[in-house]
């Protein structure tokens, strides 16, 4: 099986890279042959997604067996100040892999996010549920979604949230370094959402690949909870001194008044896992357990 891997200085391309070298997920065994895999891992400078021209020459020439989106414009308030790079990334990157993985016959992983959703609720949210995003961000994977779907017969679209990894920056890591350097912090308590470990996410991707079982997925962590939650735990795992004040996002818009709208509530329901391949996605509070574990184990060698 050939895997092309796009955004592969990123986080989540990290994951895989981990886990079709080890042949380990952290919940379990690698879900396909890791003998019988040839990844090819591509950032921007090696494949710049929004060429459409590029990508057809790239993936004729590669002739992948699966595509995995990675790429993404996700910084969300640089999103609104640049609303056509975040497009160019978010929907037309996606409509050019779309493109080519139909003229090869390659499966197309599309990673998207709960940001499509308007954030009003308080039920977790089916991949059925209809879409409104409240951004910028929202609105161009959005749209990188329908070019899947439009142009490419045999597609994933796995959205999750709130995502981190071993690499690159994420809340996590955010705040574990404020935890060692700041007093106290305020995070808001008002939007709720689902914690998810890269490598929680890898694997249930590669489980899916080995399928047919195309459509829309939700893969987020189990259980959900407020970023305050979140932030709290945190720091107490990671032995923070730092304190953690709760906020309303009213308060933190105040504050911040370019910042672009957050869902207040966007928990995602892994419904189709269940359906299909099997749901074994760690419950969030688990996850970050084992996370925080293991980075502190690495500081210590």
């Amino acid at each position: 099986m050939k895997i092309v891997i796009t955004g592969g200085k990123g986080q989540l391309a990290n994951e895989f890279k981990t886990i079709l070298t080890t042949g380990e997920a952290e919940i379990a065994k690698c879900p396909i042959d890791i003998t019988k895999c040839n990844t090819i891992y591509v950032d921007v400078d090696e494949l710049d997604i929004t060429d459409l021209d590029k990508v057809n020459e790239f993936t004729l020439r590669e002739k992948p067996d699966v595509i995995i989106n990675c790429a993404a414009f996700t910084n969300v308030d640089g999103c609104e100040s640049n609303k056509d790079a975040a497009f160019k990334v978010n929907a037309i990157g996606a409509r050019n892999l779309a493109i080519a993985a139909e003229k090869v016959g390659a499966k197309l992983v599309h990673v998207s996010t709960d940001y499509v959703f308007s954030g009003v609720g308080s039920v977790p949210l089916a991949e059925y549920d209809v879409t409104i995003p409240a951004s910028t961000y929202g609105a161009t994977k959005l749209m990188g979604e329908n070019y899947v779907r439009e142009l490419c017969s045999k597609y994933y679209i796995v959205r999750t949230a709130w995502l981190y990894g071993y690499v690159g920056k994420n809340f996590v890591y955010t705040m574990m370094n404020l935890g060692k350097t700041k007093d106290s912090i305020k995070v808001v308590n008002d939007q709720r959402g689902n914690p998810t470990n890269a490598n929680d996410l890898a694997y249930h991707i590669l489980k899916l690949i080995g399928t047919e079982e195309y459509g829309v997925y939700h893969c987020t962590g189990e259980g959900e909870c407020s970023w305050y939650d979140f932030a709290s735990r945190i720091i107490e795992l990671s032995g923070g001194k730092c304190k953690v004040n709760s906020c309303t996002s009213e308060e933190y818009s105040k504050q911040y008044p370019n910042a672009a709208k957050r869902p207040e509530y966007s928990s995602l329901d892994n419904m189709m896992l269940r359906a299909t391949v099997g749901n074994e996605m760690r419950n969030w509070e688990d996850a970050i357990e084992c996370f925080i574990k293991n980075v502190k184990s690495k500081e210590q060698c």
